[in-house]
């Protein structure tokens, strides 16, 4: 039982040096956009659009922290609001061509970060790492 604990340990220690390096990174990729704020781009552009409301549920995140990034996201002309088509009193949030092109740079200075940081580990090890990770984020989402 020492073991697992030493070992759970352990994790825990690694996971958090990991988130921040994963801030820390992000503050030198894009110095005008937040981990937070590249999270909730990223989900806006995957989700093509969707409500302030609906990416606090997601992230379980307060609605105003949620207005707070986004007002800056938007200041930034990084987010733009349109009329819902199917409900005009909704308004649904959308990168504007400007975030797209900025989250676009990120993602691809973030996956070479990665495939650099990977670099001299072998498939069979990346293979289980990515399921390790897989298997841990759905324990999480199970978990809400």
């Amino acid at each position: 039982m020492a073991h697992r604990d030493d070992s759970v340990e352990t994790i825990q220690q690694e996971m958090t040096a990991f988130a921040r390096r994963a801030r820390a990174s992000a503050a030198r990729m894009h110095p005008e956009l937040s981990l937070v704020s590249y999270t909730l781009l990223a989900h806006l552009d995957d989700q093509q659009g969707c409500r302030a409301t609906d990416l606090a549920a997601h992230y379980l995140l307060d609605k105003s922290t949620v207005s707070r990034q986004i007002a800056a996201l938007e200041k930034l002309g990084f987010v733009e609001r349109r009329i819902d088509p199917d409900d005009q009193r909704v308004q649904v949030l959308h990168p504007t061509e400007q975030g797209a092109q900025v989250l676009a740079n990120v993602t691809a200075r973030r996956r070479l970060a990665f495939r650099e940081r990977l670099a001299d580990w072998n498939e069979d090890d990346l293979d289980r790492f990515a399921t390790y990770l897989q298997r841990y984020n759905a324990a999480q989402e199970g978990q809400g």
